[in-house]
C-alpha cells in the first residue's frame, strides 16, 4: 500500500464501537489513543478486530494548537 499522506502510524487497534451506521475505531499509538470514525462497511472490509495491527493515517490541511487556561 503507498499513500501520499505522510501521517502513517503503526498501532493496535483497542476498541471498535459501532452504531447503526459509522463505527469509531481506536488506535493504541505507544499509550496514546487516535480514534477515527469510518464506516461499518469499511470496518468489514478492511477485517478489523481488536488487538489487530492497524495504521492511522492522518491527512490534513490544518493543525490547529490549544493551551490550557
Amino acid at each position: 500500500m503507498k499513500l501520499s499522506a505522510r501521517n502513517q502510524i503503526r498501532g493496535t487497534v483497542t476498541a471498535i464501537a459501532k452504531g447503526a451506521n459509522t463505527s469509531h475505531v481506536s488506535i493504541d499509538i505507544g499509550g496514546t489513543t487516535v480514534m477515527a470514525a469510518i464506516t461499518n462497511e469499511a470496518v468489514a472490509d478492511l477485517g478489523l478486530t481488536v488487538g489487530k495491527p492497524a495504521y492511522a493515517v492522518i491527512k490534513a490541511s490544518d493543525v490547529l494548537v490549544g493551551v490550557e487556561d
